[in-house]
């Protein structure tokens, strides 16, 4: 190969991340481009051939031999019939292809408006592989945690800079309270990547479930080797979250795992979230075990369930309501999106036990809608 060739195709490549061979594909489409504006025909199928150890070129009229040439076929210019194509090649037939070199004589330029076209499509093409190399790359990534900087904020968006492109952090997907800096370091979720016509728009976010799940990830290698599981998380971003976690692996306590040595680990996923506040429960394929832990840290009498109705009722000593219930019901709507039953809760007396008197019972649904909340005078 050219010397000089080599050394700017290897250039651009390391630059837009694509390879040489895409670049070079980019060069013959704009060849193409500008043999078609000062020497080619209307019903031409122009495809140019780069040879890049000799810097050489040849130009082939391209067409696939088809029954019949009809009116509404799309892009008739690369279709010949069968009829024409044999005054070609005497023995063409339907679904070949047929290459008719139309290589200009030695010596023959391009004019300025033909290079001026085929500097504008090599550009095009490069942009257009870098838009699709970037988004094939970061679609790889979603649902996964990333790092960014806070590059630029619009009223209350935020643009966070992923690198090779930039990530938009919405209202709603931002932690509520949380504040934000230019030039702040984020580790942000990437939740979705669509393809648009200036680069990937990447959807980011901090509320997300899966942030909490993902900094566990990092914080915890037996979650991260599949030694514990973390099998469901409810959250309200900024508040409170509870995770309910298993161990695939005798002699590992997936509670003591999570929370870490004079919990360092939890404590850093806290950090990293505000300091909103994580429960940690042991996951139980029984939902009235499972039911029981998620309401901790009140302890629970008695769980009854309706399968048909996936409804939990759930007993409670009356002292422990407010405590299962929690700050304007959240314990239990965690409990119930976590668990995803429907669980009621109601005080009980047990007699020969003194208890605080407590006033209420409520009816959570997994989607946090409060169904009932009854006050006793």
């Amino acid at each position: 190969m050219n010397e000089q060739l080599e050394q700017a195709l290897s250039q651009i490549a390391d630059e837009k991340g694509i390879s040489q061979a895409e670049i070079i594909s980019m060069i013959e489409a704009s060849l193409a481009a500008a043999f078609r504006k000062d020497y080619g025909e209307k019903n031409q199928n122009i495809v140019v051939e780069f040879n890049p150890e000799n810097l050489s070129t040849r130009v082939f009229d391209v067409k696939t031999v088809v029954e019949t040439l009809l009116e509404a076929e799309e892009d008739p210019q690369k279709l010949v019939d069968v009829e024409a194509a044999q005054e070609l090649k005497k023995k063409a037939k339907v679904g070949d292809v047929i290459k008719t070199e139309i290589t200009p004589k030695a010596g023959a330029n391009y004019g300025r408006i033909a290079a001026q076209t085929a500097k504008q499509v090599i550009i095009q093409k490069l942009r257009e592989a870098e838009r699709n190399m970037q988004f094939s790359d970061f679609k790889a990534k979603e649902r996964t945690l990333q790092n960014g900087v806070v590059q630029r904020i619009e009223g209350e968006t935020i643009l966070v800079d992923m690198g090779k492109a930039t990530g938009v952090l919405f209202p709603s997907e931002q932690i509520r309270g949380e504040k934000y800096q230019l030039g702040q370091r984020l580790k942000v979720l990437v939740l979705h990547v669509e393809p648009a016509t200036k680069g990937p728009k990447i959807t980011l976010s901090r509320s997300h479930p899966d942030m909490v799940r993902k900094l566990f990830e990092l914080e915890v290698p037996e979650i991260y080797n599949g030694s514990v599981e973390i099998k469901a998380v409810a959250r309200e971003a900024g508040s409170r979250s509870k995770i309910a976690v298993m161990s695939n692996q005798d002699g590992i306590d997936p509670i003591g795992s999570c929370v870490g040595q004079k919990g360092s680990r939890v404590q850093t996923v806290m950090a990293e979230l505000g300091g909103e506040k994580i429960d940690i429960i042991e996951w139980d394929e029984d939902p009235v075990k499972l039911i029981a832990n998620s309401l901790s840290p009140a302890k629970i009498l008695n769980v009854q369930l309706n399968e048909d109705t996936k409804e939990a009722k759930v007993g409670v000593l009356e002292d422990q309501l407010s405590l299962a219930i929690g700050k304007a019901g959240q314990n239990v709507r965690l409990a119930a999106r976590l668990t995803g039953w429907k669980i009621d809760i109601s005080g009980e007396k047990i007699e020969g036990v003194e208890t605080a008197p407590r006033e209420g019972n409520v009816a959570v649904t997994p989607e946090g809608t409060v169904e009932q909340e009854v006050i006793d005078n």
